[in-house]
């Protein structure tokens, strides 16, 4: 009899979360049919251990599991090295070789990185799909192989097959099941667990003292994206258990080298201001947010100029004014009043709430996120407003 802790304990998967937990389920329905499965996810995520774990607890566990990534092998030979070769089947083959279909036989073969197969060779995967069939390079021969076969890939097969990079025939044969892996920023609840684990087994296995990290430090990784997902996150945590040997680990020390990483790779999906408390952040996005209001007041400010020869007083040009902000409030004594006219808090509130609703194609989720609220919070404010009502007229309003 499954169950999910187990499952977690002898193949490494990590997390709790509603996401994961559907995923464990999934893992335990079908790992003892032999159906062919597709997992799809960004890069990072974790698709290898979802596939060991289908092969760990199907019928075919005393049978090999033979791992091929698509992407690294060169177009020459991929044929090669999947089918195998005869011996003088072309300059170099020196002996026959025996491909990784026949090292799988009776097993699984998992196929990273399917995406990256070429166009000929997908043909040929998909006659050993249906038929269990295959020809050695060079061979007249067929051959008889019994493998499961698990693929992976970070990329939208059916999107790649209308533009004709992937057979559509061999993308649906491929998805018998399809699991898709959750990236980490959809699954931060998980994210306390992951630093602990990759943490404990880091600092044990190099013999490395190693004080915990603090809730601070672990709420401010959480407003980090992640974009290389858990294999960004564990090597984020090994390299700083190694340079800061010894130490707890402070929001502070989080601070310091998020913003080496965000330099180096001229990552711009750091949410908030990683040196500020969460508290400025939030204003400072609503701040953020403000400048682009300005576009829309340039004629209001342009006719106020012109009728009353006044001097342009920009909106906030010195940036240490983000000092004096103690409450958002507060945001309307450092506006010039000549320049925005009536708007006042709760205007510029709901331009807030609506400019950002816009930029996410009105995901409610990211929105709130974005601004510091919690979905209820925002569902409340859109209702006060009438904003999605506005903007319904609006739309009318312009088509007719």
């Amino acid at each position: 009899m499954f169950d999910n802790n187990k499952i977690k304990k002898e193949t490494g998967i990590i997390g709790s979360s509603i996401l994961m937990e559907e995923i464990l389920e999934m893992i335990i329905q079908i790992s003892p049919i032999d159906i062919s499965v597709l997992i799809t996810g960004e890069s990072g995520t974790g698709k290898e251990l979802i596939a060991k774990a289908i092969h760990r607890y199907s019928n075919r566990y005393s049978k090999s599991l033979v791992t091929v990534n698509c992407g690294a092998i060169p177009e020459g030979i991929i044929e090669s090295e999947l089918f195998g070769h005869k011996k003088g089947s072309f300059t170099g083959a020196s002996e026959e070789k025996i491909g990784y279909f026949e090292e799988a036989n009776g097993g699984t073969i998992f196929l990273d990185e399917i995406g990256e197969m070429p166009l000929g060779t997908q043909v040929k995967l998909l006659r050993v799909l249906e038929s269990g069939e295959f020809m050695k390079v060079g061979d007249s021969k067929t051959k008889k192989v019994d493998v499961r076969v698990v693929a992976a890939t970070n990329k939208n097969l059916l999107e790649e097959s209308n533009n004709g990079n992937f057979r559509r025939d061999l993308y649906f044969r491929l998805r018998t099941v399809n699991i898709n892996v959750p990236s980490l920023r959809s699954r931060f609840d998980d994210m306390e667990e992951l630093i602990d684990r990759f943490a404990l087994l880091f600092s044990k296995s190099n013999d490395i003292i190693f004080r915990g990290f603090t809730k601070d430090s672990i709420s401010l990784m959480k407003q980090y994206e992640w974009p290389g997902n858990i294999r960004e996150l564990k090597n984020f945590v090994e390299s700083i258990i190694i340079l800061e040997k010894g130490n707890k680990i402070s929001a502070e020390i989080i601070t310091k080298h998020l913003k080496n990483i965000i330099v180096d790779n001229e990552n711009v999906s750091l949410p908030i201001p990683v040196d500020k408390s969460s508290s400025q952040a939030e204003r400072e996005i609503i701040l953020q947010q403000l400048f682009l209001l300005r576009q829309e007041v340039n004629t209001l400010k342009e006719s106020i100029l012109n009728n009353n020869n006044k001097k342009e007083v920009p909106i906030l040009t010195d940036n240490n004014n983000l000092n004096q902000i103690n409450d958002v409030s507060n945001i309307k004594k450092l506006l010039n009043e000549n320049i925005i006219g009536e708007l006042g808090i709760i205007d510029i509130e709901k331009e807030l709430i609506t400019k950002t609703l816009e930029k996410f194609n009105n995901n409610r989720r990211k929105t709130a996120k974005v601004l510091g609220l919690s979905e209820r919070t925002l569902y409340r404010k859109i209702n006060q407003y009438n904003i999605e009502k506005n903007k319904e007229n609006y739309y009318k309003k312009n088509k007719e």
